[in-house]
């Protein structure tokens, strides 16, 4: 057997043993490589504990994140919905709908639009303009449908939840590609 630190060779003692036992300093590299792949496997449960404790809150989050990157991309040649600026620099995901009194439409694509930071912030999403230009931006067929879905529930489920996050993160990757 070849010892894994310096490649000679050696007659193993103990049974599965990787490393000469000379002056070579290969004992200490036997000892380097076990804290190594304990670390290693140390982090790898970590992480499976981490996301095994994970709520359907915290993959909102994560997804959210995902989706604002999705609609800024979408929208970076395009003018803020609210108003005639072009979308330069920092720029928001702004929601005609809001987040917090219809949760169910927080992941539709015609409910979010590029928005500069004025407008969503500062003019709390400029609505009466976001209501003008909305219509004229993805057609009025489409509006009305996104008018009606706002009362329809839809709770999101952890796995539906996971499946968006990656279907926008490959939406995001083909932009990039393109880009």
């Amino acid at each position: 057997m070849r010892c894994k630190s310096c490649k000679d060779k050696f007659e193993p003692k103990y049974f599965n043993q990787k490393f000469c036992m000379d002056n070579n300093g290969c004992i200490k590299s036997f000892n380097e490589w076990v804290k190594v792949k304990n670390q290693k496997d140390w982090n790898k449960e970590k992480k499976e504990r981490k996301e095994a404790l994970k709520t359907n809150s915290d993959y909102v989050r994560e997804l959210q994140v995902v989706f604002n990157t999705f609609i800024r991309l979408r929208d970076k040649d395009k003018l803020c919905i609210s108003c005639p600026n072009g979308l330069k620099g920092k720029y928001d995901a702004g929601h005609y709908h809001s987040v917090g009194s219809y949760p169910e439409l927080r992941f539709n694509e015609d409910n979010v639009s590029g928005q500069c930071v004025h407008c969503n912030q500062h003019k709390r999403g400029n609505l009466i303009e976001y209501s003008i230009n909305l219509p004229l931006r993805i057609g009025k067929k489409r509006f009305n449908r996104l008018t009606e879905l706002k009362n329809i529930p839809r709770k999101y489920t952890i796995q539906e939840l996971k499946g968006l996050k990656e279907l926008y993160k490959l939406k995001i990757k083909q932009f990039e590609d393109k880009n």
